[in-house]
């Protein structure tokens, strides 16, 4: 009988290779939670750093090509200067749209019935445009941009609807996102946007 119970005891190897089994689990376990937790505090830093410094906007629509694309992502940089040349992004009607800045604060605008465009008395040039055209438009011109507002229009004349209708009108500081800078998706433009 006695002989009997100690057959059924464990030896010293298959007590040591349990204990091996156990610690390696822990540490397994141990591992995998640092790992996800690491994971997370990285996807929690770049959501805040693309909601608070480099938002990543997805383009809708055609008002901005060929500059701009319907469905291409593109990243926006804070920032509050803007010149003529830079594409933005702000809020309107609860939509973020990208537009191009025409003029700024204190800017005289004028638009000719061709669609030629005037900036302080001198003729804008943009090779960003395919065709010029007046496109719906119910200003007087010309026209004096505000204190704190932008003037905007998209690359695409004919259909964009922007601030040469009393609609959008000129920007307001405060519903600007940023300046786009820089194209994610797809992949064969991925790049720095020219203005």
């Amino acid at each position: 009988m006695e002989h009997e119970t100690r057959r059924d005891l464990p030896t010293a190897e298959q007590l040591d290779s349990a204990l091996k089994k156990i610690r390696y689990r822990k540490k397994f376990v141990k591992t995998m939670f640092d790992t996800v937790g690491s994971l997370l505090v990285v996807a929690a830093i770049a959501v805040l750093v693309s909601m608070l410094f480099l938002p990543v906007l997805r383009v809708t629509g055609t008002s901005m090509t060929p500059t701009m694309q319907n469905d291409e992502l593109v990243i926006c940089s804070k920032r509050s200067n803007f010149e003529c040349g830079d594409i933005i992004a702000f809020y309107y009607n609860n939509k973020i749209l990208l537009k191009r800045v025409i003029g700024v604060a204190g800017d005289w605008i004028d638009i000719k019935e061709d669609g030629t465009v005037y900036v302080n008395g001198e003729e804008l040039i943009e090779p960003y445009v395919e065709s010029k055209a007046l496109g719906e438009c119910d200003i007087e011109f010309p026209y004096q941009v505000p204190d704190n507002r932008i003037f905007v229009m998209g690359d695409h004349r004919e259909t964009s609807i922007d601030s040469r209708s009393t609609t959008v009108g000129c920007i307001a500081d405060e519903y600007i996102i940023g300046k786009v800078i820089f194209r994610l998706w797809p992949w064969e433009s991925i790049g720095i946007i020219k203005t």
